[in-house]
C-alpha cells in the first residue's frame, strides 16, 4: 500500500549480509511479486566498511544477485576515513563514534540514492533493537518506511529459515542458510 500511495518509482535498501537487512529484502522482494513490478526496481546496495567480512559480503551479493534486483557495491571506506580526518577522529579507536560514523554514512548514501531514483529507502532496524536502542541515531534507525520494526530478532532468524526452506531455489535456499547461521551468536 505504501509504495502504491507515494508512487515510488524505486526502492533502496543497505544490504549487509546479516539477519535483517535480509529479512527486509526477501519480504521487498515478495511485494514487488505480488504487485507485479519488476524486482530490478529493488536497488539493493551493499557497502562494505571498515570490518566487513568476506563472508558476509559474498552472502549479500550472493543473495542479491539470486533474487535478481539492482545491486550496488559502494565501498565506504574512504568516505569514512576522510570523515574521521574532518572531525579529528585517529580512526583506530573503537568506540562509539567509529561505530556510529559508518552507520550513518550508509544512510546518507542510501537517502540521496532514493532522492536520485525517486525512491524510498526501506529501513531493516527489528524490534529487538529498536526496543534496546540499538539503532544508531540518524543511522540504521533512520529510513522512510522500516519493514521489520514490529518483528523481534528471535522471529527475524524464524522467519529467514522459513524462506529458505518453502520459498526460494536451492542456490538461494544454502545463501539464506549460510546468513542465517553465521549470525546466531545475535541473539545471545
Amino acid at each position: 500500500k505504501r509504495m502504491k500511495h507515494v508512487r515510488a518509482q524505486s526502492l533502496l535498501i543497505g544490504v549487509s549480509g546479516g539477519l535483517d537487512s535480509t529479512l527486509a529484502l526477501l519480504i521487498a522482494c515478495r511485494v514487488y511479486d505480488n504487485m507485479k513490478q519488476s524486482r530490478k526496481d529493488i536497488i539493493a546496495v551493499t557497502m562494505p566498511g571498515l570490518h566487513t567480512s568476506a563472508h558476509t559480503k559474498k552472502n549479500a551479493l550472493d543473495m542479491m544477485n539470486s533474487l535478481g534486483v539492482t545491486v550496488l557495491e559502494i565501498d565506504i571506506n574512504n568516505h569514512v576515513k576522510e570523515h574521521f580526518k574532518l572531525i579529528d577522529h585517529d580512526g583506530v579507536t573503537e568506540d562509539i563514534t567509529y561505530e556510529n560514523t559508518q552507520a550513518r554514512a550508509r544512510t546518507m548514501i542510501l537517502m540521496n540514492l532514493a532522492n536520485k531514483h525517486n525512491g524510498l529507502v526501506l529501513g531493516t532496524g527489528d524490534l529487538s533493537e529498536m526496543a534496546l536502542g540499538w539503532c544508531t541515531y540518524n543511522g540504521d534507525q533512520m529510513s522512510m518506511y522500516s519493514i521489520n520494526v514490529g518483528i523481534p530478532k528471535t522471529l527475524v532468524r524464524f522467519m529467514i529459515h522459513n524462506y529458505a526452506m518453502h520459498k526460494f531455489s536451492e542456490g538461494l535456499r544454502d545463501t539464506l542458510i549460510s546468513i542465517q547461521s553465521k549470525n546466531r551468536r545475535c541473539d545471545r
